[in-house]
This record gives C-alpha cells, sequence and structure tokens, in this order.
C-alpha cells in the first residue's frame, strides 16, 4: 500500500470544525494527566499547547507538590494535586477515585508527559480507558511502553485512542530492540496500529502516522531543532487539543503532527535551525491555524 505526504494541501480533506457560538464549550474540555515531582513542565507544556491548539477548556491533574505553582503557571487551566508517591510520581492507586471526579464532562484526555512510572502509568490510563467509554484519548510516554499486555483493553475503546511513542517507547511495547525499530519504523507502527486499534504516531525526523485501517501518513520533518526536550510534549497536547474541539483521531494526529513541525519549521527561520524551546512552540500554532485552516 502507498502512503500520503502530509502537507497543508492534504489536511484539506480533514476540515476544522469551526466554533459558531463563541462558546468555550463548543471547542470542547481537554484534561491532561501528567507531570512529576522531577519532571513538573511537562503537563504545562502540553496544557499550553492543547490551548494554543483552540481547546476550549483545560483541567491539568498532576502531582500535588507542582500543583499551586501550575496553576500559577497556567492560570487558564483548572489544576488539581494529586497524591504522589515517595519518589515524586502519581500515585495511581490513591488518585483513581479523585482523577474520575475531575474527569467528568472531558472530551478528550491526554495520559503520559512526565509521568515517570511505566507499569503504574500505563494501569491508570487503562482506568481511565474504561471508565470514560465515550471520550477520546491520546497516550504519551510512561502510559505507552507497557500497553502491549493489555492490549485487548485498548482495543476495546474501539478505535478513540492515539499513541505518539518515539523508537525507545515504541520498542518496549512490541518487545522488539530499539535498533529494530528505527531500522524500519512503518513497520513498528502497523505492527503496534493492529495490536492496539489505535492510531500511532511514530515519531522520528521523519513521522509516520498509521491508522488501524492501514493508512499511512508520512510528514517529512520539521528540522532538527524538534529534536529537544519538551518537544514531545508540546505536540501531544496539539493532539489532545485537536481531539477536544471534536476531530477524529486520525484527524487530530494528522493536523498534530503537521502543526508542530511547522512551528518547529518557523522558529528555525527566525531563532535558529538549533536552540528554541519547546515553550515556544505553542505559541506559533495559532498563526499556522489561521494560514491553514482557511
Amino acid at each position: 500500500m502507498t502512503h500520503e505526504i502530509l502537507t497543508a494541501e492534504s489536511l484539506k480533506a480533514f476540515p476544522l470544525p469551526l466554533p459558531h457560538e463563541g462558546s468555550k464549550d463548543e471547542r470542547g474540555s481537554a484534561l491532561v494527566l501528567g507531570g512529576s515531582r522531577s519532571v513538573p513542565g511537562a503537563a504545562l507544556l502540553a496544557g499550553t499547547a492543547a490551548l494554543r491548539a483552540g481547546a476550549g477548556k483545560l483541567k491539568i491533574a498532576t502531582v500535588d507538590s507542582a500543583a499551586s505553582s501550575m496553576g500559577l503557571a497556567v492560570p487558564e487551566a483548572m489544576v488539581i494535586g494529586l497524591p504522589e508517591t515517595p519518589e515524586g510520581g502519581v500515585d495511581g492507586a490513591r488518585a483513581s477515585e479523585c482523577l474520575l471526579k475531575m474527569t467528568k464532562g472531558c472530551d478528550a484526555l491526554l495520559v503520559g508527559p512526565g509521568l515517570v512510572e511505566d507499569e503504574p502509568t500505563t494501569k491508570l490510563a487503562l482506568d481511565l480507558l474504561e471508565a470514560l467509554p465515550d471520550a477520546s484519548f491520546i497516550l504519551d510516554a510512561a502510559a505507552v511502553c507497557g500497553l502491549g499486555a493489555y492490549a485487548e483493553a485498548v482495543r476495546r475503546h474501539e478505535g478513540r485512542v492515539v499513541i505518539t511513542p518515539h523508537a525507545g517507547e515504541m520498542a518496549q511495547l512490541l518487545g522488539r530492540g530499539r535498533e529494530e525499530v528505527e531500522a524500519d519504523p512503518l513497520d513498528a507502527a502497523l505492527k503496534a496500529a493492529d495490536l492496539l486499534g489505535a492510531v500511532v504516531v511514530m515519531k522520528g525526523a521523519k513521522t509516520w502516522i498509521v491508522d488501524p485501517q492501514g493508512a499511512r501518513w508520512l510528514y517529512e520533518g520539521g528540522g532538527v531543532g524538534l529534536a529537544t526536550s519538551g518537544s514531545g510534549d508540546a505536540l501531544a497536547g496539539i493532539v489532545v487539543g485537536m481531539l477536544a474541539r471534536g476531530l477524529e483521531p486520525l484527524a487530530a494526529a494528522l493536523w498534530g503532527v503537521f502543526l508542530h513541525g511547522e512551528a518547529g519549521r518557523r522558529l528555525a527561520a527566525s531563532v535558529g535551525p538549533v536552540g528554541f524551546l519547546a515553550r515556544e512552540l505553542p505559541g506559533e500554532v495559532p498563526h499556522l491555524l489561521r494560514e491553514t485552516a482557511a
């Protein structure tokens, strides 16, 4: 099967839902579950990106030690502090009940940025998938690594899941070596999409986007500057913002990858090919949306 090249022109096949009444509810509610004592900023990057992508409302759930500062850093968000482990991660066993109350009314959830414990994070994601059968999900970072053992639970969510692994996370998901994934990232993405029944964004210098039906898209890259700390958190945030706005998972993934990559291109031109920061990526998104969705 041939693949499509992801461009601004090809995105016209996936038009964005545009607000008509000016209500923030019309653009959907996104929740970001992420951050830890050692990586508190990941949830901030993702949450800001979700708002820049046009989500109407944002909730951030993070470790209690980071919640107050998060609320000040992102005053647009409702922020809740979750019980944490002695190591500074989210204590999934104690956080589940609180999270289930907070997720009421959320259209799209992002689980993973800055969460530091793979297995507990995966189980927390699975609990949320089961409890919220009508919501869309993006699973990133620690939430991805252990999914291979719980494939059927992900498949039960009927295609409303996007995963965004890099090569190392994909290797853990499939039980392969990282070198094998890097040698054939498309094959890895296709295997993961078939296993999980999910849309897969296989991150790399060039990014593959595939869905469970076998559609394959290639984004040829936004430049080496995107290989920087926090860049993946910004990408995940853009995707969850698109999901909150009502896009189907494949469309949300395509828009997210394109906007993230083109933001990198713009910053490479204005700042330099390397050295721009992940926190600068979301600010480019509204301009790109105006131009691309016109």
